[in-house]
């Protein structure tokens, strides 16, 4: 007899917690998203170590001492289980395409060079979130930019989610 009250009871706050969880209304949309902003804060966290290291055109893939833009976005998202192509241009065809209003943590922001690649890709840089993209150019080296600033909205191209 006690054995069937404690069953009971068991059951029924089981079955209570289960109605109480699915009335969330947690989907598996709601969970893909949660996995993909937190991936995305991981890939920024990973190239955060970084900021400051010297940029160089070429630099070698794997190294962390200089970085150019793909080297960096590539090694920052191999950290993250992620593997991306050498370069910029074919890094850009990876993923699905995302639009520009619709960027989340850890896309990929994709731009034109004036001067070095016409109207065609030649820079790649991570979205950070709150119009700010985490890249390497210049003597900067590793740093945050505003995605909005003229320079970088005038040579804006496309953009592409692979997490």
């Amino acid at each position: 007899m006690i054995q069937h009250k404690f069953y009971r009871k068991v059951m029924t706050i089981g079955l209570c917690a289960a109605i109480g969880f699915s009335a969330l209304g947690f989907t598996k949309a709601d969970q893909a998203a949660a996995a993909s902003t937190t991936t995305g804060d991981k890939i920024i966290a990973t190239g955060k170590k970084y900021l400051g290291v010297k940029y160089r055109f070429g630099a070698p893939s794997g190294v962390t001492y200089a970085f150019d833009c793909s080297s960096f976005t590539q090694y920052v998202y191999n950290k993250n289980g992620v593997k991306l192509p050498r370069t910029s241009a074919k890094q850009a065809t990876k993923g699905k395409k995302v639009a520009k209003s619709n960027l989340k943590k850890g896309d990929l922001v994709f731009f034109k060079v004036p001067g070095r690649t016409g109207n065609k890709i030649g820079h790649v840089a991570i979205y950070a979130g709150s119009n700010k993209i985490l890249h390497t150019y210049g003597k900067g080296g590793v740093t945050f930019s505003k995605l909005d600033s003229s320079y970088w909205k005038k040579n804006y191209v496309t953009a592409r989610r692979v997490i």
